[in-house]
Formats: C-alpha cells, sequence, structure tokens
C-alpha cells in the first residue's frame, strides 16, 4: 500500500479514517521519509492556520448580495457579448465587467469559505468507544455495545463499568470504572483528552507530542508509549509508564518519565520528580516529603544516599529543583555513578546549562531504558528533533 509516499493519505489519517494497520505504516513511513514529514508539517501548519479563523454565523443578508453580485455579472456578460457585436463602444463596456466579475468570485470565495468553515466545526470527529463492561454513559446518556465521543462530551463509567476508546487513529484508551473523561480537541496536530477522575490505560503509537491527556495538577505528553494515569478526587495524579516514555508538564516544570519509572503530581505543585518504581521505599518515601511535604534538605540527603545508578533519573531532574550546596552535592552523586560526557562541565551543570543537561540525560537514558527502546529513542531523537 505504502510502497513510494504516503501524502494521499494524509486527510484520512488526519480523520481516523485508516485502519490501524495502515495508520501505523503511515507513521513508520513519516519516521524514514524526509519528503513526507515536509508535507506533513506544511499540512499541519494549514490546520493550525485554519483553526485561528474565528467561527461566525453568516448574516442574513450575505445570500442577498451574492445574488445581487451574481445578477450584476449576469447583466454585464450579456453586455459585454452585446458589444462584442459593436467594436465602437466595445471598450468602454468591457472595461467595467472585469470588476463585477471580480466582485462576484471573491464573494463566491468568501461563502464557501466561510461555508466550509461552518461546515467543519459542525462536524468534528467523534471517536469510536466500545462497552467493555457495565453501563457507561456519553452526557449522561447510556449506549449500547459501541457509541461516539465527540469534542467536548463526557464519559463516565460506574463502579462497574468499562470502555474502550479508539484515540483517532493513533492508540487506544481504555476507562476503569469510576472515571470521568472526555475529548478536548481532536485534529491532525493534536489529540487532546482531560481525565477529571478515575484511571485510563493509554497505548499510543503515533510520533512523539501528538497525544495529551489533561489533569487537575498537569499534562501528560505521550512521547510514543503505553502507561496508565490515575486521578484521585483531590485531582492529584500518578502516572505509571510500561513503555515508552512520558512527558508530565506544568508550565516551565517538566517531569520525563521513562517505561518501569512512576510520578506524582499534586495541584498546585505540578508533577513531582520522577521515580523508577523499584527504588528503595527510603527513596521513593523521601522523594514525596521533598516534592509535596517541604521535606527540604533532610529529604534530599536520605535520596541523594540511597540512590542507585538507575536513580539518576531522579537526580538528574533534581538537579533543577534544588540550589546551592544541595544542587553541588547532587551533582557529585551523579558524576560518581555516570561520569558527565565529554563538553559537560561541572561549571556548566551548577548553572543550569539547557545544552550541557541535555547532553547528559541522553547519555542516561541509556541507563533508564533496555536494548530495544534505545534504539527506538536514538531514532526518535534523530528525526523529530
Amino acid at each position: 500500500m505504502f510502497g513510494n509516499h504516503v501524502n494521499k493519505y494524509f486527510s484520512a489519517y488526519a480523520h481516523g479514517e485508516l485502519t490501524a494497520v495502515e495508520s501505523e505504516r503511515v507513521a513508520a513511513h513519516l519516521e524514514t521519509c524526509a519528503r513526507c514529514r515536509e508535507e506533513f508539517e506544511e499540512v499541519k501548519l494549514g490546520i493550525r492556520l485554519a483553526e485561528c479563523l474565528p467561527s461566525a454565523s453568516a448574516p442574513d443578508s450575505l445570500w442577498e448580495g451574492i445574488e445581487s453580485s451574481l445578477a450584476r455579472q449576469g447583466a454585464e456578460e450579456k453586455r459585454r457579448r452585446r458589444a462584442a457585436s459593436f467594436p465602437r463602444v466595445s471598450s468602454r463596456l468591457s472595461f467595467n465587467w472585469p470588476r463585477a466579475a471580480t466582485a462576484g468570485a471573491f464573494a463566491c470565495f468568501a461563502l464557501l469559505a466561510l461555508g466550509g468553515w461552518l461546515y467543519y466545526r459542525s462536524t468534528r470527529p467523534a471517536w469510536e468507544v466500545e462497552r467493555l463492561a457495565g453501563a457507561p454513559s456519553i452526557d449522561a446518556r447510556s449506549f449500547g455495545e459501541t457509541g461516539r465521543l465527540g469534542v467536548g462530551k463526557w464519559l463516565e463509567t460506574d463502579e462497574q463499568s468499562r470502555v474502550q476508546i479508539d484515540v483517532a487513529n493513533i492508540g487506544q484508551v481504555e476507562v476503569a470504572p469510576n472515571t470521568r473523561v472526555r475529548i478536548v480537541e481532536t485534529g491532525l496536530t493534536e489529540h487532546r483528552m482531560e481525565l477529571a477522575r478515575g484511571t485510563l490505560h493509554a497505548r499510543i503509537w503515533a510520533p512523539p507530542r501528538l497525544f495529551f491527556v489533561d489533569t487537575p495538577s498537569a499534562v501528560a505528553a505521550d512521547l510514543g508509549c503505553a502507561y496508565t494515569l490515575e486521578v484521585d478526587d483531590a485531582g492529584r495524579s500518578l502516572l505509571r509508564v510500561t513503555s515508552g516514555f512520558v512527558a508530565l508538564e506544568r508550565g516551565a516544570r517538566e517531569s520525563i518519565v521513562p517505561a518501569g519509572a512512576a510520578c506524582l503530581t499534586q495541584p498546585g505543585v505540578g508533577p513531582g520528580t520522577p521515580f523508577f518504581e523499584d527504588a528503595s521505599e527510603e527513596l521513593a518515601g523521601a522523594l514525596t516529603r521533598f516534592d509535596f511535604e517541604g521535606g527540604g534538605p533532610e529529604a534530599l540527603r536520605v535520596v541523594i544516599e540511597s540512590a542507585r545508578p538507575r536513580d539518576t533519573l531522579t537526580l538528574w531532574h533534581l538537579l533543577a529543583r534544588s540550589e546551592g550546596e544541595w544542587r553541588e552535592r547532587i551533582y557529585e552523586r551523579l558524576a560518581a555513578l555516570d561520569a558527565p560526557p565529554e563538553g559537560v562541565t561541572r561549571e556548566g551543570i551548577l548553572r543550569l546549562d539547557s545544552a550541557m543537561l541535555e547532553t547528559w540525560k541522553d547519555r542516561l537514558e541509556d541507563q533508564w531504558v533496555n536494548e530495544d527502546l534505545r534504539s527506538v529513542r536514538k531514532a526518535w531523537r534523530k528525526l523529530w528533533k
């Protein structure tokens, strides 16, 4: 199906009209084809510009104006034809015709553009929902074996309900019992959900940063992965990644969470510091105290002393979340576990030089992931940076 290029499939890919297998093939082709990626970026730019257009109702007078313009155009056309039979006056009559034609053409174009935009706004795509158990509802209305979840509609499950949602053509989300979730946006450049409470399990096979989940305390940005996200009644969340990477973000604060790791969030704070789920109880407990309970230096001391080589994930994030003597101690422990690569200096890291931090992180990631995921990450960095 995709022997050469995939640009003719972009529309179907954007609107979820391809099968899951076809969508994965398009995504795989985009990973390796520079030409298609460039065209794909142009299409996404066009979508962004279109989405910036205001939504407005067409005034009743619009058709009257267009009909009048068309009538004038028809009259001018008749005069032009008549003038063709009388050369002495044809130049004068033909001088006025282009202006009338231009006005009519412009009015038709404006109508088509406005109509197309209004049609797009009224037919925004919905995601397919499959009932797995119980009696889930969409906007407080129950549905049978399948349903469609539109933008802005709330899907809710009770204590006995579960559903599976097809996220356009890029993945699937299973919604656990006692969960409230909705679609915020879906389009070529972004698919976004909101998880108000409860639990969802996401499996995404799209390029990075195409799928997002908003929670009361952070945004989960997919980097090509599978994960579980839970939100409690207080708006706190727990992210657990089973494959790939997820970025948890709130403002300028970001936590990168790889497979096997977890991260807590809290309203007013945002994402905490990620940690591997097999880390010691001492490290995990101290990290919670530092992030959310004002644990301060004592909590940092426990984290530093109990960190293993794999816990460089936690130490690297703590560099930007500490200062003074404690940042120096974190650096020393991090360097002892994995020396910084060439070009990364102590002074640069202590002043939080972004390029040096990123270079060191790229090297540390080899400890954070298995061999298969390591090769995938290298491919993503090469293709999408």
